[in-house]
């Protein structure tokens, strides 16, 4: 937990502790919206987690269609994968170290923390525009991630 509050605090990230685990509570002001994050220690399995924590739950009609887009964006993504739980609608981004025999460094902190709020950030706009409309996944996907990709076929 130690080198989690000291990267938080060389960044200048204000966080508040959990009492009832070893959690800290962290707010992110993004591009395209603010969400809550948090960044948890799992000290006897040496693992750290950290969520992006999506600012919006998912209402029972959309729960298909967004789960159709996050298992679209998923799909690529090299660290860090987006979740929704079906029972409540809640979406977050989570990226995770396992820190085993290994002494966490402010880098590895950054590396997960910085990928989970930027594709937050990227991906929220889509989100919200399913939410918000009758744009399908596919769709919003494709307006995200056209600069994105590759053209495979010359290579």
């Amino acid at each position: 937990m130690s080198a989690l509050r000291a990267f938080f605090d060389e960044e200048e990230w204000s966080y508040t502790p959990l009492t009832e685990r070893p959690v800290l509570k962290l707010g992110y002001a993004g591009k395209t919206g603010n969400w809550t994050c948090y960044a948890q220690v799992r000290e006897l399995d040496e693992q750290v987690l950290f969520y992006s924590i999506c600012p919006l739950s998912v209402g029972p009609a959309k729960r298909l269609a967004v789960a159709e887009f996050l298992t679209r964006a998923n799909y690529g993504l090299v660290i860090g994968n987006f979740e929704m739980d079906l029972e409540d609608g809640e979406i977050r981004y989570k990226t995770s170290l396992d820190a085993e025999s290994t002494e966490l460094t402010s880098e590895m902190i950054r590396n997960a923390v910085y990928a989970s709020v930027l594709m937050m950030d990227k991906y929220l706009p889509g989100i919200l525009s399913i939410l918000g409309g009758n744009i399908p996944p596919k769709q919003a996907i494709d307006e995200i991630e056209a600069e994105d990709r590759p053209d495979l076929s010359k290579s």
